[in-house]
């Protein structure tokens, strides 16, 4: 494949937020199946005809290259068909689902028998998009990358000149998961109409897809079009201080019918908020959904609550699904190891298939993450130059779990060198045994959305043991000792070093109060750190069954819902019996929040919009445990 092509940029090179337009042409005499091949950096959209054909380039990394295979039959008309490719570029500025590559495309078009109808060459005519403003710069946030300005009255047809070609990997691959498909416009609920100039819409509830406007006015203005998910004072909150979190477009009207959508920008939200300069008529504003296909089980569970809390989860797993696991899809879109943990534990549950493709498509761009540390970066793909510790070593806990739900060993063997690489970081940060917290400002510690787990990047002070990080390395060296049977892989590691760990670390942290502190000499004693002592097996026989009984009193720092799926596994593995209505009771009694909001999706935190200075999420893949729950428990049926 592409054996023709070649990759190709525009003769005036590459700047950063940059849209390009390559055009070509193939002629259709009826064949079974004419083939689109193409890859970009960093996003693209196909129209044939001037209608749109597909969009959506897999994330990726330079090293990593991912192309598309797509069916142009059905949309080719007889004879000779024009081939647009919008391609973007995001540039330099890194963010947290991008990793810089040089700007590029490369593409072929071939009938069934592989011959090259047309293909990339610097003979393939381009041009800098004359109706997207390149070069402007402004962030949605630092992990979704920049949001864009379309001027209807610059479109045009002339300005294309041959192309060049760049210095690109020829080695592609292909995506493995089906794409998502767009599908159409989502009802507006209700329009609130304050004046012409002025519109808020509600879409009903929480949706993912990619925005669309049309409208009718009698000026060439600026329209900004505004999404959220919550509404304050009114409205949605489209800029946060300090100015870095832009959540709207802009879009310049030309006089009389517009009809604009955009296929690059994904947005979460349920409301929409249009602000014009003059008045105009609104016919649609809103959002395209654009979700990955899903095979859920069916459920049925006998308490009404228990039903809508599963159906609340379930429909926040699948928003939460792109061409990979996002953590929350209106302010992130991002991959975190610890939050795709979580979403394919639960998706093993919830989804006949176990989801298991996917899954495996998102272990796998996280193996393909590279640092010169071994450890793995905050989210993947990323540019920028920073980690989660506790994420490399939680990894290893993902890569056993996906291997014992789907027997599928062909990763773990792969990428076990990885993973041993990763861990072999932490052996080497030790002092008289333990694992020390991270003070280079490469690194954030952190653990949980809660006192004493938040972390900082970079630590004050003179780094410290504590003890999430070494009951994770044990947990972290047993599950590799149990990848390594299954492979037949080499353990690299002494028998005797988890029993090590336990000893130092029983000494380190337990406290004459029957608990653990997360670090010696203070009271931080967390749910998350005994929980994590629990399954680590740092305490056992009475000891950890006093843990159970202090978590379930309230006697030590609760968790967020990040970390609950470890509570309640913790409290499990010691004492089922106990456990088992305090769990239900704490599930129902933290959902029923969100329902009693009318929530159809499941909140980052339980204080949800108000959190984080207003930006909390009301749609995030890692609270969505209670599905696990539930059939853990026996309590769904079919």
């Amino acid at each position: 494949m592409f054996v023709k092509s070649e990759w190709i940029w525009l003769a005036d090179g590459e700047q950063e937020d940059q849209y390009a337009e390559f055009a070509d042409t193939v002629v259709f005499h009826g064949e079974d199946r004419i083939t689109l091949r193409l890859s970009v950096d960093s996003d693209y959209t196909v129209f044939v005809n001037g209608s749109f054909f597909s969009a959506g380039q897999c994330s990726d990394y330079e090293h990593y290259k991912i192309y598309d295979e797509l069916n142009l039959s059905p949309v080719l008309q007889s004879g000779e068909n024009r081939l647009l490719i919008l391609a973007y570029h995001n540039g330099a500025t890194s963010c947290q689902r991008y990793r810089y590559g040089k700007a590029g495309l490369i593409y072929e078009i071939v009938n069934g028998q592989d011959d090259p109808l047309a293909f990339s060459s610097p003979a393939t005519l381009s041009r800098l998009s004359p109706a997207y403003e390149s070069g402007r710069k402004m962030p949605v946030t630092v992990q979704l990358g920049y949001t864009f300005l379309y001027d209807a009255n610059r479109e045009r047809e002339d300005g294309f000149l041959p192309s060049v070609t760049v210095d690109k990997p020829h080695t592609l691959f292909p995506r493995s998961i089906a794409k998502s498909v767009i599908g159409e416009r989502r009802p507006m609920k209700t329009v609130t109409k304050t004046d012409g100039c002025h519109h808020l819409i509600d879409l009903g509830s929480e949706v993912v897809g990619v925005p669309s406007l049309e409208l009718r006015s009698q000026t060439a203005q600026t329209v900004t079009v505004a999404w959220g998910e919550h509404l304050i004072d009114g409205g949605v909150r489209k800029e946060f201080e300090p100015g870095n979190r832009h959540f709207y477009y802009q879009y310049r009207t030309r006089v009389g019918e517009n009809c604009f959508d955009n296929y690059m920008l994904h947005l979460g939200c349920r409301y929409i908020e249009v602000f014009s300069e003059e008045p105009i008529e609104l016919i649609y504003a809103g959002v395209r959904p654009d979700v990955y296909k899903t095979n859920p089980r069916p459920y049925r569970l006998e308490r009404e609550q228990d039903q809508e809390i599963y159906r609340a989860c379930l429909r926040t797993l699948n928003l939460c699904m792109m061409d990979h696991y996002v953590d929350c899809p209106w302010r992130e879109q991002a991959l975190y190891i610890g939050d795709s943990r979580i979403q394919m534990k639960v998706g093993y549950a919830a989804f006949a298939d176990l989801n298991a493709a996917y899954a495996r498509a998102s272990l796998q761009k996280i193996c393909e993450d590279r640092r010169d540390d071994n450890l793995f970066s905050i989210c993947q793909p990323c540019g920028l130059d920073l980690s989660i510790p506790a994420n490399s070593l939680y990894f290893c806990l993902q890569m056993r779990e996906y291997c014992e739900a789907t027997g599928d060993l062909s990763l773990a063997s792969q990428y076990f060198s990885k993973m041993t690489a990763a861990v072999d970081f932490f052996l080497q940060n030790r002092q008289n045994g333990l694992v020390l917290s991270f003070a280079d400002k490469r690194y954030w510690n952190f653990y949980d959305w809660t006192p004493y787990s938040a972390g900082r990047i970079g630590v004050d002070g003179v780094p410290v043991p504590d003890l999430i990080l070494n009951s994770l390395l044990i947990l972290a060296l047993d599950s590799l000792r149990q990848l390594a049977e299954r492979t037949g892989n080499t353990f690299p590691y002494p028998t005797d070093l988890t029993d090590e760990l336990r000893t130092l670390a029983h000494r380190e942290f337990y406290t004459p109060a029957g608990v653990f502190t997360l670090r010696r000499g203070q009271d931080q004693c967390t749910v998350l750190c005994n929980a994590l002592a629990l399954l680590a097996k740092v305490a056992v026989g009475e000891e950890a069954l006093r843990i159970c009984e202090a978590i379930r009193n309230g006697e030590l720092v609760d968790c967020s819902l990040s970390m609950k799926e470890l509570e309640y596994e913790a409290l499990l593995s010691v004492d089922p019996e106990a456990s088992r209505n305090f769990i239900l009771s704490e599930i129902r009694r933290n959902y029923q929040t969100m329902l009693d909001f009318g929530s159809d999706t499941v909140w980052e935190t339980q204080a949800g919009a108000e959190d984080f200075h207003g930006q909390g999420s009301l749609c995030h893949g890692w609270s969505t445990v209670p599905i696990y729950i539930y059939h853990k428990f026996g309590m769904v049926s079919e």
